[in-house]
């Protein structure tokens, strides 16, 4: 499976393609080191964000594994606009399950930022992120793409 690292303000992340399509997006560098044409795309998407937050992921391929509920999730998460942000209630609304369910689908989201799982916020507040930084970098990615942040509760 080819992959190839950069560095970003989050600190270093993996991407990784099988079939012509990204399936991961993971913290930290990988072993092996395999540029491809769609890896360096998004390679190069991924510094214009960092460089903007504007979004411009997508018309990418992504073929995230996960179970039928995780996909109709993680599909709602890319129709929400960039710097807006929906609830965990907002989402299980279109996708179906309840905003813990959501959470939890939120939570093993294999293509974190290109997916994105920063925009769902708790009713009460923030809600968690399992990025490696954790809220900051949720924090960072809300900023960065100049969403209302939620009060912390």
């Amino acid at each position: 499976m080819p992959q190839l690292s950069i560095h970003s303000p989050l600190g270093d992340l993996t991407l990784s393609e099988d079939d012509g399509a990204i399936v991961a997006l993971d913290w930290g560098w990988g072993r092996d080191q395999d540029e491809t044409p769609l890896l360096r795309t998004v390679r190069d998407r991924l510094d214009a964000y960092f460089d903007s937050g504007a979004d411009p992921f997508a018309d990418l391929p992504l073929a995230p594994y996960g179970t039928a509920y995780q996909q109709r999730v993680w599909q709602a998460l890319r129709a929400i606009p960039v710097g807006q942000t929906r609830t965990y209630r907002d989402i299980a609304l279109l996708a179906g399950g309840s905003p813990r369910s959501v959470g939890q689908a939120n939570s093993v989201n294999p293509i974190p930022i290109l997916i994105p799982c920063h925009r769902v916020v708790a009713v009460q507040g923030l809600g968690g992120y399992s990025g490696d930084g954790g809220l900051d970098d949720k924090l960072f990615l809300l900023g960065l793409e100049g969403a209302a942040v939620p009060a912390l509760a």
